[in-house]
Order: C-alpha cells, then structure tokens, then sequence
C-alpha cells in the first residue's frame, strides 16, 4: 500500500517525548509496502523491475546485466531519510551494489546509501558519470539475506544506516533536494518496506530507556484479559511462577534456559544477538528483561510446537508462558509467534521495531493470549492474529485475544489484521498515524473495539479491509486528528463473557499509554 502521508500537529509536550524514542519520530512523506501489488508512482531507468511475491509482496530488480534506479516522491524534499529492507539475490561481477537514493535528481544524479559485494556498505554520490564513492564500512554482504539501510541527508550531512546502527557519514552540498528511490549496479536484489520521513533520524544501537509505566509495574501481578481465564486445564497464566530463576547474559545460556523442561524465571540482562530466525520456548516459562535496555536482535521468539494439519489441540501443546520488559530489534522472521494451540500467554511492557515479518503474530489455533502494554514502532506489518483466510479449520473457536494498553506507534497495518478469532477484545489502545489501516477484522471474525484512542487513523477500524468480512462492535473511542470513522457491522460475543475489565475514558487513554507502554525498570 502507497500513500502519501498528511502533516500531523502534535502537541510540545508530546513532540518532546517522542524525540527521546528509539527512532525517528518526524512524519512519514511517504511509505510502499508493495502490498497493493503494484508499483505506481515509481519512474524507472534501466533494469527489469517488478512487484512478486518474495514472502510477502516486495519489488525485485531481476537483471544484472546494467545499472538500474527507480525514484518516487517529490522533487522539492530536502530535508529527510530514506529506509527499505534490502535483499542481494545475485551478483554480476566484483564491487556490484545494491540500495536506497535520496535527493535524486535524475537516474544518473543522486546520493546512495549501498550494499556492496566486496563486503561493505557504501555512501555514494553520483553526478552524471561513475559513482564517487564518500565513505565506507566493512560489513558482511550476502546473497538472500535481508539488510535494513537508511539514508538520512540533513542540510549538507549525509548519514548511512545499516539495521539501525550508523556507519558511515559525509558532508556534500552537491545535491540539496531531490526524490528517492533505489537502485542497483549490476546486481540483482529484493526491496520492501520504502518510507520516506522528515527529520533527523535517530537509530541507537542500544534500545531506549522510556518513563516508568503505568500500571502494572509490579513484576508479580497477573495479567488481565484472556490470559487470566481458567480454561484448557490451565489456570490463569503464571509462567514460571512455581520454579527457580537464573538471569543470563549470553545467547546460548538464554537458549539453555527458554528450551528447559518445566518451571522456570528466565532474566535476561543485556542485549543478546540470537542466530535467526525463531527459538522455541517450552511451557511454564517466565522471560523477563533486566532493567530498561536488555533485550533480543537477530532473533525471535517461537511458542508453539511446529506447524502441523492438526484441528484439535494436542496434549503437549505448549502453555504458560509470559514475555515482559525487552526489547525486540532486527529480528529475521516474527519477534514473537505464538501458534500451534498454545495457550494462556501473557506478552506485556515490551519495545518491538525493526523486524522482518510480524511484531507478534498469533495464529494456528492459539488461545487465551493477553497482549498488553507494548510499544510497537518503526515497522510496517505489525500483528496478524489468524494468518490465512483458509485456515478456519484450525481457529474457528480458538484465537481469543486481548490487546489492551498498546501504542501502535506509526505502524501502517497490522494493528492487528485479525482473522476468525471471536471475542477478540481490543481496548484502551492508543493509535497514531497507522496510513493503511488501525485494526481490520476479517474473515468471519468477531471483534469488539472499545476505548481506544485514534490520532490521524484515515481507517482506523474495518471489517472489509480485504478478503472475507468479519463482525465487529466498536463502541466509545476517539477519533482525534484526521481519523476516519469504523467501518463495522455485525454482532459479537461480548468479552464480558470470560472476564472483567473495567474500560478506561478513552480520552485519558493518550497520555496513559505513551507514559507507560514498552519497558519498565525492573531490577
């Protein structure tokens, strides 16, 4: 989906906080996730590209037999950065690159921000001839393998980014306004997630220290929602509550630990690079961060048991499990996937960004999951509940969700794009400038929204976003800014039916949120 975003007020105060978060806080010129399955509003020169499905919908330049660019966007932007996940499928040749354009004049008059076969990320200008190349970094450079680079050109200040981390600057005035774009030089790649936003970009190689959260900062309160219900021969959800703890501090005690049979407190202090893509955690399991900034990169959490046909829950299914106060970057595939009939999960006061595919997905027949005071930002497709439209099979009756307490931070869809799940209960959420759409409800499933605060949401509920419609009652919430209005229809099964949670004045639920979402101090 393309869309060319509108300017958003935002108040002192709030601008203030938002630019001490983990990453840019300016507004989004524009943003391509190529999932309308098309390229409009690109220009091209040379190359061969087109928008295939490589997981998702992405652009591919498939030749690399010349240098290719395409650009989009305005000419008159100055001041701004330029982000895409970068896949290298092929190589024509030594010192070949592949990456993102800002300030583009033309197709032979840009700067560039590029990853290149001879194990290095580049910062380039070209200006009618070859590329003159204005700093480098080693890095290592392979074949089908996803980079995330941002190019930030400020006055005459050109920055380079790879997966968050600045490496690489340069001062040239030679270009100072231009569309963006990307290009390759003989070389083949994959493209995904383009945005363009103003400002000054700030991606920290340790992830941010936020505000004290609102409640609930007690590390031993239970959860709410549907994670707190008696059902399938569990309890409530109490993670590793009955076992002993240990606090580590490297990947592979980590490993250790979430994969270790029964009751079990895993503390994680600092940030652990895991190997991708996804871990598997075992039942009964509590992992909890160690102050504001540990956390996980390079991989993901899986809880579930590998995918199978099964349409009934196995006696193994794995259960009680909790994820609270880290923080999620760079992950290859989800952050967090929950699937598989797994049951009562509780995933709370977490920071998530910069993933590939999904911040937290929950699919396959997974049930009784509370999702609560998150903070999800500086990604595209945020959480899928149900992940097909011919998987009733296996989720009819299952899928029963609670978001509560989130701040779906400039996050285009996904928020969450739900699939056949009933009740679904999303409430006192806060929403700002989600440009495709904030919670679509879909495929006969059954949603009530309540209590939700929407800022500059042009759709902010749907249950005909795409594919089959679903039900959904969306009743008291805001629509601040330049929100639409829902779109539902239908009757669902009130939440009230499994449990009780009082609804917050969704006029309060702003403030609330971006205080308390995402990490809390926990020592």
């Amino acid at each position: 989906m393309r869309r060319v975003a509108h300017t958003i007020a935002l108040s002192a105060v709030v601008a203030l906080f938002l630019a001490t978060a983990s990453a840019a806080r300016a507004d989004s010129l524009l943003t391509d996730t190529f999932e309308d399955g098309n390229s409009n509003g690109w220009s091209k020169s040379g190359g061969s590209w087109s928008v295939v499905t490589d997981g998702s919908l992405v652009y591919r330049q498939s030749g690399t037999s010349a240098d290719a660019r395409t650009y989009t966007g305005t000419a008159s932007w100055t001041d701004y950065s330029v982000r895409a996940r970068v896949k290298p499928t092929g190589f024509n040749g030594s010192g070949r690159t592949a990456g993102v354009t800002a300030r583009v004049q033309s197709g032979s008059a840009y700067y560039g921000l590029a990853l290149s076969n001879a194990g290095r990320v580049e910062l380039l200008k070209r200006s009618g001839g070859e590329p003159i190349t204005l700093a480098v970094a080693a890095t290592s450079v392979s074949i089908g393998t996803w980079y995330t680079l941002t190019l930030e050109a400020a006055g005459s200040t050109l920055r380079g980014y790879l997966n968050g981390t600045q490496v690489v600057t340069a001062v040239d005035g030679t270009f100072a306004s231009g569309r963006a774009g990307l290009a390759t030089s003989y070389a083949s790649a994959s493209f995904d997630d383009f945005s363009v936003s103003t400002g000054t970009v700030v991606e920290p190689t340790t992830p941010p220290t936020l505000p004290p959260t609102g409640p609930p900062t007690d590390p031993g309160a239970p959860p709410l929602g549907f994670a707190s219900v008696n059902a399938l021969g569990q309890s409530g959800t109490t993670g590793g509550a009955a076992g002993p703890t240990v606090t580590v501090g490297t990947a592979a005690d980590f490993l250790t630990a979430i994969a270790t049979p029964g009751p079990l407190t895993v503390r994680v202090s600092g940030v652990l690079t895991l190997p991708g893509p996804m871990h598997d955690v075992t039942s009964d399991k509590t992992i909890v961060g160690v102050g504001t900034a540990s956390g996980l990169t390079g991989g993901g959490l899986n809880v579930g048991l590998p995918v199978s046909s099964a349409t009934t829950p196995p006696a193994d299914a794995v259960h009680n499990v909790i994820i609270r106060n880290l923080n999620f970057t760079g992950t290859p595939d989800d952050a967090i996937n929950v699937q598989m009939f797994s049951h009562h999960v509780w995933i709370d006061h977490n920071d998530l960004s910069d993933g590939y595919d999904g911040l937290i997905d929950i699919k396959r027949g997974a049930s009784y999951v509370t999702v609560s005071w998150n903070h999800t930002h500086d990604h595209t497709k945020n959480m899928l509940l149900g992940h097909d439209d011919s998987n009733g099979a296996q989720d009819i009756g299952y899928l029963k969700v609670t978001y509560h307490h989130n701040w779906f931070d400039r996050t285009p869809q996904r928020n969450p794009r739900v699939r056949f799940g009933e009740p679904v209960h999303v409430v006192n959420n806060y929403f700002v400038y989600n440009t495709d759409v904030g919670v679509a409800c879909q495929a006969n499933a059954g949603c009530v929204i309540e209590g939700n605060y929407f800022e500059d949401v042009e759709e902010p509920v749907s249950n005909s976003y795409a594919g089959p419609s679903g039900r959904c009652v969306a009743r008291n919430n805001v629509f601040a800014g330049e929100s639409g209005a829902p779109v539902c229809s239908g009757s669902v099964q009130e939440p009230s039916t499994y449990y009780s949670l009082p609804v917050e004045d969704p006029n309060g639920i702003k403030a609330a949120v971006t205080a308390g979402a995402g990490t809390f101090n926990l020592s």
